[in-house]
């Protein structure tokens, strides 16, 4: 049966940019469909009612939605093609655990470092830069997430490495000194090709992030 994927997103999103990430280690086809975030589309809150967000992947007419499960489903039904995802269930549980702490620290803290100013952003990049902190006592000396393998830890994170450029600017501060060997691990990503070409260029991220700025009044 011909298989009909397509993935519904928004161009400088992170979360979306994992989906293009998996989709490429994988060697799978698929249709994209670009959001307009402020002008979202009837298919978008069809296949999303509850979030109304972006992406979602639509298998076979069946949409998925979050980034994470939608990755964890790639692996699944695609088993045969390049894994993401540890075969053991221990280690599958681990790499999953870390998928969900960059879930719940790295979008939130790297926003505030964008939004605020003075002592506030001096907390939101001290807290941005002890979660990575973390995250590269979890990385060690291993080449990836995973050991030698890319996968689903890399990806969950990596995605947002086009982001990190605009953190930077906006808190006035450098990740690389901070965590030497996590951008070193970024750019070992960033020589795969699945990882290269879904990446935005971060000065357009950049741009697009002081557009949002002004539009929302953050100055």
């Amino acid at each position: 049966m011909a298989e009909e994927l397509v993935l519904l997103t928004f161009w400088p999103s992170a979360f979306g940019i994992r989906l293009k990430i998996a989709l490429a280690e994988k060697g799978i086809n698929y249709e994209y469909k670009e959001e307009n975030l402020w002008n979202k589309s009837d298919l978008l809150l069809k296949v999303n009612p509850v979030h109304k967000k972006i992406p979602v992947l639509i298998h076979n007419g069946k949409p998925i939605c979050e980034s994470l499960i939608q990755v964890q489903y790639l692996d699944e039904v695609w088993h045969d093609k390049t894994p993401l995802l540890p075969s053991d269930p221990y280690q599958k549980a681990i790499a999953r655990f870390w998928g969900d702490y960059i879930d719940k620290k790295i979008y939130e803290q790297g926003s505030q470092i964008c939004k605020t100013k003075g002592e506030e952003q001096a907390t939101a990049k001290k807290e941005f830069i002890d979660t990575l902190k973390v995250l590269e006592g979890e990385l060690g000396d291993k080449t990836y997430f995973g050991g030698d393998n890319f996968g689903y830890v890399d990806i969950a994170l990596v995605a947002f490495y086009g982001w990190f450029h605009a953190y930077e600017k906006c808190g006035d501060f450098s990740i690389e000194e901070e965590c030497p060997k996590l951008i070193a691990w970024a750019k070992r990503c960033m020589q795969k090709d699945s990882v290269a070409k879904s990446l935005p260029d971060h000065e357009k991220i950049y741009e697009f992030l002081l557009q949002m700025k002004e539009a929302l009044g953050f100055e």
